[in-house]
């Protein structure tokens, strides 16, 4: 497993606000052993957030800036969240990738991540990649010409950095992608693939349309959860990539209604 004290200061910072919303207190002397650094680092780490909004810096330690309420995380909290399991997740899904294929890439933190595992793939060539993810052309951007990389349009959602309808399906609904990435809210037994989003939801199924093969990539915590907005049901999803971590009671309910588990740990 990757060593968090590896972890980058701007990512550690994300992962300290998406730490603060969790837990709603976290102390300096906490994050200091967790990131290895120093407590005066995590001080100045918890000031500067302070100073943007992100957090409240309390004694001790940090709560959330505002009170706690269901709602959808920004993207650059959703990034720094579960970050490791999503990288090992975004590494396996890219090994799955050939030279010559096109790819549907759906807008998520994990895709980013999916998006600079590819990038580190060298000897890729000749790859083709359909996204509505503004972060995902650019973290794919430095392997141009290698990769080809086509933003569908569409309109921006600043939450998640994604291009959804009106006009965001046109390019979708013209192309026959070999594979989907596809990101989620939840996937349940019952409910099948959720997002939190109408807009999103529906730029989803417009994927699945455009693409032979289905695949889900999710971290563990996304198993057994609900959003809003269906997106299709299980067995239209030929893999779902996720954590180790996952619940294996879960995981088997799954398979029992059709879906392909990869673990990945």
């Amino acid at each position: 497993m990757t060593d968090v004290a590896d972890v980058a200061a701007d990512t550690r910072r994300e992962r300290i606000v998406s730490m603060v919303l969790e837990h709603e207190f976290v102390r300096v002397t906490d994050l200091a052993g967790l990131f290895g650094v120093t407590s005066v680092t995590i001080r100045a780490d918890l000031e500067l957030l302070d100073r943007q909004g992100s957090l409240r810096r309390v004694r001790g330690g940090a709560i959330p800036a505002k009170p706690l309420r269901a709602a959808e995380p920004s993207f650059e909290v959703s990034l720094g969240s579960a970050a490791v399991e999503k990288t090992r997740l975004a590494r396996h899904a890219a090994g799955l990738v050939v030279s010559g294929e096109s790819l549907v890439i759906d807008a998520g933190t994990t895709t980013t991540f999916l998006a600079r595992a590819l990038v580190a793939r060298p000897e890729l060539t000749d790859v083709v990649v359909f996204t509505n993810s503004l972060r995902v052309a650019v973290e794919l951007e430095p392997a141009i010409p290698r990769i080809t990389v086509l933003l569908t349009g569409g309109t921006l959602r600043p939450a998640t950095h994604a291009l959804v309808d009106p006009l965001g399906a046109l390019m979708l609904e013209r192309i026959n992608a070999d594979t989907l990435f596809l990101t989620c809210h939840g996937v349940d037994a019952a409910a099948g693939i959720t997002g939190v989003n109408l807009l999103e939801a529906e730029m989803k199924r417009k994927m699945l349309g455009a693409a032979r093969r289905h695949l889900v990539v999710a971290d563990s915590s996304k198993l057994g959860r609900t959003g809003l907005a269906p997106v299709c049901a299980l067995p239209e999803v030929d893999l779902l990539i996720t954590g180790g971590e996952a619940d294996p009671a879960t995981v088997e309910t799954l398979r029992d209604e059709g879906i392909a588990v990869e673990l990945v740990d």
